[in-house]
């Protein structure tokens, strides 16, 4: 369930009004800019935009640019693009310069179902004039370039239906590739990771435990290492319990000696208009604190105002 959701009654016109008001003369109305952008879907934000830029002749988003600044212009940037280009843009970032931001590639090509991974790329090409693909497969290299390669296709099967027999072959095949024998097939975990729909993966985890004596989790950290093993365990804990990876995914962002906003900026935009209700109530439940007090805790100013109104601040 989203925690940002369309506003009714929308009219594009006045919030473009309210919003040139709020940053026309001196000074900047944030307050305002906040009410209207976190209030409003990512549909109805693109239709602000078109709408700014027909009444009044300046592109919103240079506005917002030249008006705000630090996380919250990130965050209210972040918001304005649509979502397939607003992952694109993470992914081209951490690949782009010296070294690989492999946690983000993860992150984003690891959760996103069929149809999102297929408008990512193409807005990839669109807003980058590079394959998504050949930029993965050059920045990454063996079996972790062959996971993210294989997730590229949006392929996979996303249907609900669970055979059992299926489940039990897979999980013996699981084993096989890894506790059963010396050293690790990767390419049967990629296989099977890649392929079934997160139902009959749930099953496979079941059949698989009852045949090693440990859940999936501590037999893929006991088989891989580094942005491998990551990657299969993002796919696992997304299978297991979505709410819960994303619950600990910003969990991360706000532990330790400072807050990595631009994961905590992406997990909230790009969950809230998805399944944050689920995420809030996952988070409170694995770390015994609602979700606003962390970020209230951890945020401030602008940031944390936007913020907490895009998880919703009940």
């Amino acid at each position: 369930m989203a925690s940002v959701k369309p506003a009714d009654d929308f009219d594009p016109e006045e919030d473009a009004k309210v919003l040139r008001k709020a940053m026309k003369g001196f000074g900047t109305d944030e307050d305002a800019i906040i009410d209207i952008l976190c209030h409003r879907s990512n549909d109805q934000r693109q239709e602000i935009e078109s709408m700014f830029k027909q009444a009044y002749g300046k592109d919103l988003i240079d506005e917002l640019k030249s008006e705000l600044g630090g996380n919250f212009e990130k965050a209210i940037l972040a918001m304005m693009q649509k979502p397939a280009v607003y992952d694109a843009t993470c992914l081209r970032k951490a690949m782009k310069g010296a070294g690989t931001d492999e946690s983000t590639l993860i992150e984003i090509m690891c959760t996103r179902k069929n149809d999102e991974l297929t408008a990512i790329k193409e807005a990839y090409t669109a807003e980058f004039d590079r394959d998504l693909e050949e930029d993965l497969a050059s920045e990454t290299s063996g079996h972790f370039e062959r996971l993210l390669v294989s997730m590229c296709q949006a392929n996979r099967d996303e249907s609900y239906e669970v055979d059992e027999g299926e489940a039990e072959s897979d999980a013996q095949e699981l084993f096989d590739a890894g506790e059963g024998q010396w050293g690790t097939d990767e390419s049967t975990f990629n296989m099977i990771l890649a392929l079934r729909n997160f139902n009959q993966l749930r099953a496979i985890f079941s059949a698989y435990e009852k045949i090693a004596g440990r859940d999936i989790l501590e037999g893929i950290k006991s088989e891989c290492g580094g942005s491998l093993e990551d990657g299969y365990l993002t796919i696992a804990g997304i299978a297991l319990d979505t709410p819960a990876y994303f619950a600990a995914l910003l969990q991360r962002s706000m532990s330790g000696a400072g807050t990595e906003d631009e994961d905590l900026i992406r997990g909230v935009v790009s969950r809230c208009e998805i399944d944050m209700v689920y995420i809030k109530a996952k988070y409170l439940e694995m770390y015994e604190k609602p979700l606003k007090d962390a970020i209230e805790d951890d945020c401030s100013g602008d940031y944390k105002k936007c913020l907490v109104r895009l998880v919703g601040d009940d």
